[in-house]
């Protein structure tokens, strides 16, 4: 059973910076696909930045409009680690962050392409 664990998550001011993590376990991801998404208060879960990898590879990596430019995305294959660099954080991009991985290695910008989830991790951005 695959087991996925966010932390890094906190307050910060208008144009900061915070740095998730996502610790996997239970499987190594030599190839995979995993992803990171987020949940505004009573709005639904959205795409934020995923990453597909081969051998240690990535093949490539995409962004929801609203984050390009501002996010980053990467993976340590050695670690079995995901995280995500904010940047230049804005008020709307307070939420819950989720960490996801497909049990293959395909996945998309839907949610339902993905089998493995973490609990969350809240980021708070203020004015």
């Amino acid at each position: 059973q695959v087991q996925l664990l966010e932390s890094g998550g906190g307050l910060a001011q208008a144009g900061g910076s915070l740095r998730l993590s996502c610790a996997a376990s239970g499987r190594t991801f030599s190839s995979g696909c995993m992803g990171w998404f987020r949940q505004a208060p009573g709005k639904e879960r959205e795409f934020v930045a995923r990453t597909r990898w081969s051998g240690g590879i990535v093949n490539y990596a995409d962004y929801a409009d609203s984050v390009k430019g501002r996010f980053t995305i990467s993976r340590d294959n050695a670690k079995n680690m995901l995280y995500l660099q904010m940047n230049g954080l804005k008020p709307e991009d307070t939420g819950v962050y989720y960490c996801a991985a497909s049990a293959s290695w395909k996945c998309s910008a839907a949610s339902a392409s993905y089998d493995y989830w973490g609990q969350g991790t809240q980021v708070t951005v203020s004015s």
